[in-house]
């Protein structure tokens, strides 16, 4: 929906104003509506605004409060704002406009921070008590809506990307081991509070964090789903399970229909697309837009999954687009695409979504997206592995099917001052794993993928490259209530029919056959897969430049031994070794970090 940035004091000076309009200008992609800043004592706010709900003035941001007791900027979007405004009309509040963010204003003013609990939605916001300065910053449920910080004596920064901070400058941009570690085992992934940045930290999702006028701050982890068989559903068998998720997705799918500008669907022709398709075919959606990409073939792989988009288009009769890129517009737009990620991202289809999304943008403001349904309904390859070992077995077993590469080969890719001394990875994965809930192995597994792996990889790849082109991207598979269900779902009802049965059974009520059955696909983008032309010149480009150099993140040989077969390398979840060590270092560079 939007772009928000700010600034807090605590050693009695003023905000830099010059700093938030840098900040806020760095997301004007974001938020190309409108855009305000706002300031009194020790806080400035300051937001970029994408019109979705409310299209008047009266929904611009910051926004005060009519009774002038909060001031706030939000980014996402409260699905049932609509039902919560109409509660707190009841409870004696006055509204002035019909927009979600007036809503966000008058819920914490009833019920403090708990107003997140009553929320349906993707957001991030910051309000400012008037009376008592204090500050309250807040994440959705599933970390759909980013947040960053950038901490510093007397002072702390925040904004929707990472860029942003970097535009206000005096960020400590020295890089942090542990993240690099993270980075090179999860395909990567970096887990909040990290980022790559010492300077820059992500508050993590599902969390109220309060700052008070001293600096000091409480956090509140607000939700998380058992991962248990719960008591309410033991009567319940096969059938039962799939008409219930059915129906929750129906509604999740129902939700993300609110707003005041047309929604359409990126379509890949997958089962979770698919599905979104279907459902908003039933509540008679009419002319619906659905949007698909694909890519030139290169050695002899296939770059597009047209047959199944159009399939599914013709059954539904969508009004469907299909963006075919050809293979120079990889490398013509891999720059452009790195510079909108917060963090570096080394998936192909990230510069799907990127060209997509421009093409996209041109049509509607507000598309629906199928990220998720793998995590949260168990359809990796490696699920299945992970639910046949012990609970105590279990953290060996994930780095086995998960990881890049075991610490151990780290000691031959980065310089020594860069290796921590054991492995903070595998350590990470070992306590979340071992923490209270999660009934199974397989239960642990999908906790950690959907809480932390999901959060900072699809999720976070889907809301930078859309929001880059002022596109809302909403994902009802990451709706709280079909997570929640999912999570007391029966293992063995996820890991049926190859992965995500129950969700597959679902599917078949609704859609054809072939989509339904199909082998798992993805974004296929075989310029960047195949490692060649333009696209490794850039890579070679940016491993040799002065400042990669200078750095000294990797190890001389190892590079050297990349670049001389730079197709040959692969990680052990199959990712190109290169590219992988490449895109940091073009990150890095493309941000203006020396």
């Amino acid at each position: 929906m939007c772009g928000l940035v700010g600034e807090i004091t605590f050693d009695g000076g003023r905000p830099d104003l010059a700093a938030v309009a840098r900040m806020s200008d760095r997301l004007a992609a974001r938020g190309p509506d409108g855009h305000g800043i706002w300031t009194r004592d020790a806080v400035a706010l300051g937001h970029r605004r994408l019109k979705i709900i409310d299209l008047s003035d009266l929904g611009a941001q910051p926004m005060t409060d009519t009774d002038g007791e909060l001031t706030g900027v939000f980014n996402g979007c409260v699905y049932n704002y609509r039902e919560l405004r109409e509660e707190l009309r009841g409870l004696g509040h006055r509204f002035a406009s019909t927009s979600d963010t007036e809503v966000v204003l008058k819920a914490y003013l009833q019920w403090g921070t708990a107003c997140v609990e009553r929320f349906y939605g993707m957001f991030a916001f910051a309000l400012v008590e008037h009376r008592t300065g204090r500050v309250v910053l807040a994440r959705d449920r599933l970390g759909i809506k980013p947040l960053y910080l950038a901490p510093a004596p007397g002072r702390l920064r925040f904004a929707s990307t990472l860029p942003a901070l970097l535009a206000a400058g005096d960020v400590d941009t020295t890089i942090d081991p542990v993240a690099v570690h993270q980075y090179l085992t999860w395909h990567a992934t970096v887990a909040a509070p990290r980022t790559v940045l010492n300077g820059v930290r992500k508050l993590p999702p599902a969390t109220v964090r309060v700052v008070e006028p001293d600096g000091t701050h409480r956090d509140h982890r607000y939700w998380q789903p058992s991962y248990t068989r719960r008591a309410e559903y033991a009567d319940m068998g096969p059938d039962e399970w799939r008409d219930a998720v059915l129906e929750a997705l129906r509604t999740a799918v129902r939700r993300r229909m609110v707003s005041d500008v047309p929604v359409g669907v990126l379509l890949s022709g997958g089962l979770d697309s698919s599905l979104i398709v279907a459902l908003l075919a039933e509540e008679g959606q009419r002319d619906l837009m659905t949007f698909s990409v694909g890519f030139e073939a290169e050695g002899g792989e296939q770059g597009d999954e047209f047959r199944y988009s159009d399939l599914v288009a013709r059954e539904f009769g969508t009004d469907h687009r299909r963006m075919m890129v050809p293979s120079q517009r990889v490398s013509t737009d891999l720059d452009a695409t790195v510079a909108a990620m917060s963090e570096p991202m080394i998936s192909h289809d990230v510069v799907a979504f990127h060209l997509l999304s421009e093409q996209v943008s041109r049509e509607v403001k507000v598309v629906q997206s199928g990220q998720g349904a793998d995590e949260v309904f168990a359809g990796y390859h490696w699920y299945p592995d992970l639910a046949e070992v012990p609970r105590e077995e279990e953290p060996a077993r994930y780095a086995e099917v998960y990881f890049d590469r075991p610490h151990a080969d780290l000691a031959r890719v980065l310089q020594p001052d860069m290796l921590p001394p054991d492995d903070v990875s595998g350590r990470f994965v070992g306590e979340h794993m071992a923490r209270p809930g999660a009934q199974t192995a397989l239960d642990a597994a999908l906790r950690l993928d959907t809480h932390v792996m999901l959060v900072d990889d699809p999720v976070k790849r889907v809301d930078n490259m859309t929001m880059a082109w002022g596109l809302e991207a909403r994902v009802p598979f990451l709706d709280h209530e079909l997570v929640e269900l999912a999570a007391a779902c029966p293992p063995e009802l996820k890991l049926a029919d190859g992965g995500k049965g129950v969700l597959k059974e679902a599917g078949r009520k609704l859609l054809p056959r072939e989509v339904v059955d199909r082998p798992k696909g993805y974004f296929p983008v075989p310029a960047i897969r195949q490692m060649a032309g333009p696209v490794l010149d850039r890579v070679r480009e940016a491993l040799e430049a002065p400042e990669a150099r200078k750095r000294g993140l990797f190890q001389d040989a190892y590079v050297a031994e990349l670049l001389q077969a730079p197709d040959e390398h692969r990680t052990k979840r199959g990712a190109n070794a290169l590219w992988q060590v490449a895109l940091l270092e073009i990150w890095l560079q493309t941000h203006g970090i020396q």
